[in-house]
Formats: structure tokens, sequence, C-alpha cells
């Protein structure tokens, strides 16, 4: 049994650990580039949203590598990604690649189903896996509070290069850690060269970043949207990071970890009820950016994603409630960086000529 997964950010940390925890062999396919994005368009539905055919170029790649297991992530109500794993099933038996899909539905819903499937793929001693398990959990941990420093530090570090290579560096070392010790001193080292740079005296705007889950955490999907802000200058926090989404949809809540929380509260009385994905959440993060005086959200998502359309119809509501820019940006296999960057640009110029 050779398994891989989809990548999505720095998931490839905690996916590795706790697949080597449970004793599988894996095939871990190479990040995500234009390569893979053109390989899924070829053979993807032509409406299909951006995740589905960036996974599935990800799942081709894979399997010329030898990968035979595919393990992936489902979902429930009114959004697309419930008929992802029938979908690309079907595309790559069409092809002629022989997968084993093990598909992780929702706990919340399907937790005995979760955990018969995860049973198949246990080889070790329940030990080895929830050693596995903690491992990635700290690396993922460490991880998202590097990735919320980077993105403190990006408008403030005179030398941005220095900074993005410590940070890239650490993620490496992380990836090969086999203790919590050690995973907690590179976290530390690289946080304290990270603070050592040479900084800029200056206060920059902050913009919140909400959205389709899958489009927030994976920069080549959202173009590097968050390195090229902070490039103008711009401080970005997500409404939603890597822990926390594992946290919500695979743990069900089970760290109770307090942002997430609060989102559906938050969308009363704009949106009061489940509209598929995180289309409640987006709104809820708006509200949550604005009472926390944030100067203006970007809404991003994959073209034609039906739970951020019913966001996106709302948000003028709560951009006016509450006196805050919100700006939408659909991505797909079309969408290119010039254009991205002009729009950011002119975001970012209406929101200081605002201040």
């Amino acid at each position: 049994m050779k398994v891989t997964y989809p990548h999505m950010g720095n998931l490839f940390l905690v996916a590795n650990a706790f697949l080597r925890g449970l004793g599988c062999e894996i095939v871990q396919a190479p990040f995500s580039t234009i390569r893979t994005l053109s390989i899924g368009t070829q053979y993807a539905p032509e409406s299909a949203c951006l995740p589905l055919k960036i996974n599935l170029g990800n799942y081709i790649e894979a399997y010329k590598q030898g990968a035979d297991t595919l393990v992936m992530v489902g979902g429930v109500g009114p959004c697309r990604i419930g008929y992802y794993s029938q979908v690309q099933k079907q595309i790559l038996e069409d092809l002629g690649l022989k997968f084993d899909m093990i598909v992780l539905e929702p706990p919340d819903a399907h937790f005995k189903e979760v955990w018969q499937k995860i049973m198949t793929l246990k080889q070790n001693s329940w030990l080895s896996v929830i050693k596995g398990l903690v491992l990635g959990w700290q690396k993922i941990y460490y991880a998202d509070e590097l990735e919320k420093l980077l993105s403190y530090l990006m408008p403030r570090t005179k030398n941005t290069l220095q900074l993005e290579k410590i940070y890239t560096e650490t993620i490496g070392e992380l990836e090969r850690a086999e203790d919590y010790k050690r995973i907690k001193i590179i976290a530390s080292n690289a946080i304290k060269k990270m603070k050592q740079l040479p900084q800029r005296h200056v206060s920059p705007i902050r913009i919140g970043l909400v959205g389709e889950v899958f489009t927030v955490l994976e920069p080549f999907s959202n173009l590097y949207i968050e390195k090229k802000l902070g490039k103008m200058g711009v401080e970005v926090t997500r409404s939603i990071y890597l822990s926390q989404w594992i946290n919500e949809h695979l743990l069900g809540g089970l760290l109770n970890l307090k942002r997430l929380a609060n989102y559906s509260e938050l969308a009363k009385p704009f949106l009061n009820h489940f509209v598929g994905g995180h289309g409640r959440e987006t709104v809820g993060g708006v509200v949550d950016f604005a009472k926390q005086g944030f100067d203006g959200v970007i809404q991003i998502g994959p073209l034609t994603c039906m739970p951020e359309i019913v966001a996106q119809s709302i948000l003028p509501s709560v951009s006016e409630a509450y006196g805050i820019p919100v700006m939408t940006i659909y991505l797909d296999e079309q969408s290119g960086e010039a254009g991205l960057v002009t729009r950011l640009e002119a975001f970012v110029d209406m929101i200081r000529y605002k201040k």
C-alpha cells in the first residue's frame, strides 16, 4: 500500500507524520505548480471548481511516482466537495489509473465510517499511531504560528527575502523532525531569527482574508496573495488556519479552538443558516475582522463556488453595517498574476486614501 493525498498549504506536515504512525508507505505528490494545474484542467470537467482540478493533478502526478492508495476528505451539504471523490474516481478510472480511494467524511456526521476507514490503513501499534498524530499536530501548530509571524513581519521587515528563506528552511526542518522537543527548538530558533531581522518603523494597514478554505490555505491556488499583499505593506490575517481546519473538519471540534467557534453567531442576523462549505464562516469572519478594527477584508474563492457566491451577495450589507471595505476575488485556471496585482493595488490604495 503506497498512500498519497492532495496538497493544501502545509498539510503534508501532519499527513506524513500521521500516515507514518499508521505504518503506511507514503508517496508525496510534488507540490502544486502550473504543471499540476495543467494536468488537472486537461482531464477535469470545464465547469469544475479550481480545487478539484489542482487535486486531480496531484493524484495523477503521485500515481506516476508509484502511489496506489488515495486518502482525501469529503464533505456534506450544498458544496461540490461531496462529489469530488466520485467525479475524480471516474476520471482516474477512465485514464486507466487504478487507485484505492479512502474518503474521510466529516466525523460529526460519519464518525463510525471515518474510524473504520482509518483502521484499514493501520498497520502499526496504537502507540505508534498516537505518537504520529501528536507529532503531526505539533508540527502543524508551530507551522501556523510561523505563518502568522511571517504575515506580521512581511510589511515591517527590510529584507523580506531573508524572512521568507528562514520560514521556508524551517518548514523543511519541521518535516524532518522526529520528536516533540526538536520541533519546539526548531520553531523557537526560527521565531527568534525572524524577529531579529532589521525592521522598518511603519504602521501597515491590516486586511483580513476570508473565503473558501482551500483557496485561503493553499498559496498556489490564490497566486500567493498573502506574499503579494505583504510586499505592498499590508499585514494579512486569515479567518482560518490549517490547525483550525483540521480540528473542525477531521477532529469534530475536539480541541475547541476559539476563533472558529463564534463565526456562526457572528454571521447573524446577516446569515443564520448553513449554506455549505465555509459560506457562513465567510460572513462571520468579515464581522469578526470589522469588530477587531481591521482596515479591510478580501474574500477569495474558486470561480462558481456556490457557498461563496451566497456569502458574496450578503457581504455588501455587512460592509455597510460595519463601515469596512470588502473585495471579492474568484480564481480559476485562467487567473493571471498581473490582473490580481492590479486589483490588490487599487484596493490597498483605496484603503490608504480612506485612512
